[in-house]
């Protein structure tokens, strides 16, 4: 499994067993440790696309361009940002502003500012 976070200034990829992912105010924890910090550039030239390879339990994300889970997710929740899964969904998946594309989801698929559409 992997996850990789691309910007307009850096690139970073960590590998290993991922579950609880959290990117938030510009800081990435992963299974509760802190692991690096995204340059310092205002939100809007932001460019974070986020990509898990394999199945993630938890992803909760402040800001991204993208996200998208090459395998299930459990919980999937960003305020900004489409979310595409390959798979299907075990919990919840939400976006305030984006849209969603994913397999069967067992929970509440929800978005406030675009469109879901199941594989």
């Amino acid at each position: 499994m992997a996850i990789i976070i691309k910007n307009n200034r850096s690139n970073q990829q960590f590998f290993g067993k991922l579950n609880n992912v959290v990117i938030s105010n510009g800081k990435i924890t992963v299974d509760g440790k802190s692991l690096s910090e995204l340059d310092a550039i205002d939100k809007d030239e932001q460019v974070i696309n986020i990509t898990i390879q394999g199945d993630i339990e938890r992803l909760d994300v402040d800001y991204c361009t993208k996200i998208h889970v090459e395998g299930n997710a459990k919980r999937i929740k960003t305020n900004n940002g489409d979310i595409e899964i390959d798979g299907d969904v075990e919990g919840d998946v939400h976006t305030n502003m984006g849209g969603i594309t994913c397999g069967d989801v067992a929970g509440d698929c929800t978005t406030n500012m675009g469109s879901i559409h199941r594989r």
